[in-house]
């Protein structure tokens, strides 16, 4: 292949790459502002899950969430997740930063990368699971999105909808039809802050078989609930 060839298909390569980069960046940005208003029919980790099932050979299979607005979910859930996840979560502009620098100084080593809620919606909503530097960049562009299009409430809401909390079983109203055989509207204290208490990784705890840890954890939880205010938190910061 002569120079000249060389640079001719590197530069409809880069056009390629170009324009693949701009048509994502494009559908990131229609779906940033679609689902400050519609609800997220499936997420990137779901869709990731099925796919994965599928070349597994797992035809049964099936990621499912059903959608619920945040008057259908139980408030001590929405509180439960924040208690767990992210206190801060009513402050800050998407990125704890004060978390990052501590997980960054190797401080606390069991955090679980400073995430925030914003950070985990964007991450489950628009991209793959696992770690990478990549990511983590893509992670933060997306975050900074959603936290000027959306609210505080809708990020609360979409992410109550697309967590994982178990094998297949995404979305707090999926979990407590599964779980507990109600609606998520009708969560106890204790019911939501169990499903919280797995959010970190719901394939080896088990709400339904919970374990000394996340009895300890569901327990701290809960305390955590109470010293926030209850439900007077959530009103305070208008998430109800």
């Amino acid at each position: 292949m002569s120079k000249r060839s060389k640079k001719s298909l590197m530069l409809r390569l880069r056009s390629v790459l170009i324009r693949a980069t701009a048509a994502i960046v494009s559908l990131w940005a229609i779906g940033i502002i679609a689902f400050a208003f519609i609800p997220v029919p499936f997420s990137a980790v779901m869709a990731e899950r099925q796919i994965s099932a599928w070349f597994s050979g797992d035809f049964d299979y099936v990621a499912h969430s059903d959608w619920a607005g945040m008057d259908d979910i139980s408030p001590w859930m929405a509180l439960a997740v924040i208690a767990a996840e992210d206190q801060k979560f009513p402050s800050h502009w998407g990125f704890d930063v004060q978390a990052i620098q501590t997980v960054l100084s190797g401080e606390d080593e069991r955090m679980r990368g400073a995430s925030t809620l914003s950070q985990q919606t964007a991450k489950n909503v628009f991209l793959w699971d696992g770690r990478s530097w990549v990511r983590k960049g893509l992670e933060a562009g997306l975050t900074a999105g959603i936290e000027v299009v959306w609210t505080k409430r809708r990020i609360l809401t979409v992410y109550l909808n697309v967590a994982e909390f178990g094998d297949g079983i995404f979305g707090v109203e999926a979990a407590a039809q599964r779980y507990f055989n109600k609606p998520a509207s009708r969560l106890s204290m204790s019911e939501a802050a169990l499903l919280a208490a797995v959010l970190p990784n719901p394939m080896r705890f088990k709400a339904n078989a919970p374990s000394a840890y996340v009895r300890q954890r569901q327990q701290w939880i809960m305390r955590q609930m109470r010293q926030l205010g209850g439900e007077g938190f959530l009103r305070q910061h208008h998430l109800l």
